[in-house]
């Protein structure tokens, strides 16, 4: 439902302002019955005519409601589902573009950092790479020193010999047969 108040006002009026016009009489005296004014053309007198004109002044004070109820929920489900979607995919779009720029960011600051080059601590853009940090990749050995000794070589003492004996022959497996086998 909604209800809206309302206020309204208007004003009509002509310029310049005439309450009265003067309408001319005309001589239609036919004196000779000729069908024709014997004097045509000439203005006996003049009659006073209102003319009506007036301003106009109007407010219009009221109040406006409406009540809709909708006929087919589905649509309105629809709506409500596709500004859902509209709105996940917008904050997918800036999620994205915030991503690409922070590894643009990562990227450039940690070539930079590589060559070597660094804003001052003091500059106000000293810190748009202040997170950036270097590590080692994966795979590569950093250059390092290892100190060795000597090897020693060991007697590795004697193996026993491991005596296996069989406890009975192939015959004592006897015959097997797997599946649907008639003799």
């Amino acid at each position: 439902m909604n209800i809206t108040p309302y206020a309204t006002g208007g004003i009509a009026f002509k310029r310049p302002y005439e309450a009265y016009y003067d309408d001319p009489v005309y001589n239609m005296a036919d004196n000779d019955d000729d069908s024709i004014p014997d004097n045509p053309g000439e203005i006996l007198y003049y009659v006073p005519t209102r003319t009506n004109q007036t301003d106009n002044y109007n407010v219009s004070i009221g109040v406006s409601a409406t009540w809709s109820r909708p006929l087919d929920k589905n649509l309105q489900e629809l709506c409500k589902t596709a500004a859902t979607t509209q709105i996940n995919m917008q904050q997918q779009l800036i999620a994205n573009k915030r991503l690409d720029f922070e590894l643009a960011r990562l990227k450039n600051c940690g070539e930079l950092k590589k060559a070597g080059i660094l804003f001052h601590p003091k500059s106000p853009y000293f810190t748009v790479c202040a997170d950036v940090m270097l590590v080692q990749p994966a795979g590569v050995v950093t250059p390092h020193m290892h100190s060795l000794g000597t090897n020693e070589i060991k007697e590795e003492p004697p193996k026993e010999e491991i005596k296996v004996e069989a406890n009975g022959s192939a015959e004592d497996l006897g015959t097997f047969s797997i599946g649907d086998v008639k003799d």
